[in-house]
């Protein structure tokens, strides 16, 4: 793994449950966070160490209302967003 990558989430748009994979080539503190169109940080998927590699993160949560969303992932000094769509 020679670079970071974060890949757009699947499916989109989703319902209850969507899947974000990402690849960092350092051992990094990294995050991984949502955001509604506000700018309010609405989930947590991801916060601590993590080695190089390839991950995956699953988000579902019945609590959120339809719309667009933003992820932001951070590692090391790389940061990361991408959109979104909830559809229910």
């Amino acid at each position: 793994i020679k670079e970071y990558l974060l890949q757009q989430n699947y499916p989109n748009p989703f319902n209850t449950l969507t899947t974000i994979k990402y690849q960092i080539p350092f051992q990094a503190n990294v995050t991984l966070k949502l955001y509604d169109i506000l700018g309010r940080e609405v989930s947590l998927l991801v916060n601590e160490q993590k080695q190089e590699g390839r991950y995956e993160a699953r988000f579902t949560d019945n609590n959120l209302t339809s719309g667009i969303y933003f992820y932001t992932l951070q590692a090391g000094n790389y940061t990361q967003t991408k959109k979104m769509i909830l559809l229910k």
